[in-house]
């Protein structure tokens, strides 16, 4: 963590080395003192330092500078820090001006030049005003931070994909927030310039996209090399598991991401039946590791990109990106899973990202502390979102179709969401109608599907889990799919008439392989797929193994 800062500014060098001298000699080891001869530096330091979350304590400026006199400085430098102390460096006769300043800019202390011994006359003084200080003072967030409004879907959007990423970050609503405030005014920044990033190193993006925010995080959105043994399309539990083993036996391997690591897994606030943790892990936790595995074996991450095709020339597979680039790939392995399907109900479409959210529930719960929120689907999914909810929501409504939860959810899990007393399930009901004012959901409209009788609710919030749809659209060449979208793979494709005119290999397909040689399918886009988070990594593990068998034939 950075040490606070004492500031000090005079125009004449002699004397601003002789306070820093000073300065130093005491304060060094709790303080960072930094100083200028130049009012334009100052100010301008001061606005770097504050977007870098970096904390002043302690002000000194002389009064009589030539660019302003001291006076003004400090009440300048109040707006950027207001909590920080300020002392006046004065001769004998500016007296005046120093006792007036202790009521216009609230001025802590005047300091009479010559200050010698300081000793005697500068470290009592300098060192009570810190104390003081200490006594209020919190260490700030250093790191990312959103500014923006809570109701907001691409304010949600870049939250859900920071910490998708396991990016850490601040968020703060600009209605809420006066620190918010603050800073977009010492920044100029406007209100329809939000959402805001303010990074670490002090630069500020307004309203950026997601491939900006990437770029500025750290993350990678550009492909290295041009060949690849094995390209993995898609990093939930499945691709990372493939990434971990392919880049392990010494394939050169990429793995792809639209959006951010983890899938559906990665978003899950508990996991409680995977094998090796009898306490559970979170999503993210295990989305961390198997990352940092990956990376440290030598795979290559690109996100977030989305794969806009897949084409074959000359016996490679060549992977056509959505910016505009292609990666040569011998194999290719599809772990794309599945996405929430969509609520087409009346006024949903109208609130998504502005109360109504899919999946989300790890980013936005701590936004609806003391809130009312609602949860739709009888799945695993929904369940442990409404667990994770109840820790902030004052109440928490469970909606589903059926009379109760048995067919749909795990028992363990049925009963922890009898030990909370915020959560009640309201069964046998749907959703008919969504409203709100000021672009922000406020009520939802229920409807017993036993009577038909439709009652209104207020809701702040409405998280769906309404099962899942394989994300295989952009899918093309002559890959077989289900007729629910599903990647058929194995023996499985035998049953479908279109297999003996696409399939022109001597050999029977692998267990993971399509209807077109060399790329596979795991995990949940795959049919007859298990949908479990160990089932997933399995399939993932297993089809680098067909990859390395289907190298051997090239």
């Amino acid at each position: 963590m950075s040490l606070p800062i004492i500031f000090s500014i005079d125009d004449d060098p002699q004397v601003l080395r002789a306070i820093t001298r000073d300065l130093k000699a005491h304060y060094r080891n709790d303080y960072r003192i930094l100083s200028t001869t130049s009012v334009r530096e100052a100010l301008d330091s001061l606005l770097e330092l504050k977007n870098k979350s970096e904390t002043v304590a302690l002000f000194i400026s002389d009064q009589r500078m030539p660019e302003m006199e001291g006076v003004d400085f400090l009440q300048q430098a109040r707006e950027f820090y207001p909590d920080a102390r300020r002392v006046l460096l004065t001769a004998y006769s500016d007296t005046d001006a120093a006792i007036r300043a202790i009521n216009d800019v609230q001025l802590d202390y005047y300091l009479m030049k010559p200050w010698d011994p300081p000793e005697d006359k500068l470290f009592p003084t300098i060192t009570e005003l810190l104390d003081d200080w200490q006594q209020s003072y919190r260490p700030p967030f250093k790191g990312l931070k959103i500014i923006g409004y809570q109701f907001s879907p691409h304010s949600h959007e870049i939250k859900e994909f920071l910490s998708g990423n396991l990016v850490p970050y601040q968020w703060q609503d600009v209605e809420l927030s006066t620190e918010a405030q603050d800073l977009l005014k010492l920044n100029n920044i406007l209100l329809k310039d939000l959402p805001a990033l303010f990074l670490e190193d002090g630069s500020v993006l307004k309203c950026p996209s997601i491939t900006a925010v990437a770029e500025k995080v750290g993350l990678n959105p550009s492909v290295k090399n041009s060949i690849y043994d094995v390209v993995i399309i898609g990093a939930g539990p499945a691709g990372l598991a493939a990434s971990v083993y392919g880049a392990s036996e010494g394939l050169k391997t990429l793995l792809v991401e639209r959006r951010s690591p983890g899938g559906q897994a990665g978003t899950s606030s508990r996991i409680e039946n995977y094998l090796g943790f009898p306490n559970g892990l979170s999503g993210s936790e295990l989305t961390r590791r198997a990352i940092a595995q990956a990376t440290r074996l030598g795979a290559e991450v690109l996100l977030p990109r989305s794969v806009m095709e897949i084409t074959q020339k000359d016996g490679y597979k060549k992977i056509v990106l959505d910016n505009g680039d292609c990666v040569n790939t011998h194999a290719v392995v599809i772990t794309t899973g599945v996405d929430y399907r969509k609520l087409e109900t009346q006024g949903i479409p109208d609130f998504t990202g502005a109360g109504v959210y899919y999946g989300a529930a790890m980013t936005e719960a701590a936004a609806f502390k003391g809130c009312e929120v609602f949860v739709v689907g009888g799945g695993n999914s929904a369940g442990q979102a409404a667990m994770h909810l109840s820790k902030f929501a004052s109440n928490v409504t469970i909606i589903i179709r059926k009379k109760d939860l048995t067919s749909t959810m795990s028992a363990y899990l049925i009963d922890q969401l009898a030990t909370r007393s915020n959560i009640r399930i309201m069964p046998c009901s749907e959703i008919t109608c969504a409203s709100g004012n000021e672009g922000k959901l406020e009520q939802l409209k229920i409807q017993s599907l036993d009577s038909g009788e439709e009652k209104t609710h207020h809701a702040n919030a409405l998280f769906i889990f309404i099962g899942a749809k394989p994300f295989t659209d952009w899918i093309g060449l002559d890959i077989i799919k289900d007729d629910k979208g599903f990647l058929e793979t194995g023996r499985e494709l035998k049953t479908y008439d279109q297999f003996g005119k696409v399939w022109k290999q001597d050999r029977d397909p692998f267990l993971l392989e399509t209807s077109c040689p060399g790329i596979f399918a795991a995990g949940d886009v795959r049919a007859g797929a298990m949908n479990r988070v160990a089932s997933a990594v399995g399939e993932g593990s297993m089809a680098i193994s067909f990859v390395h068998k289907y190298l051997a034939e090239v």
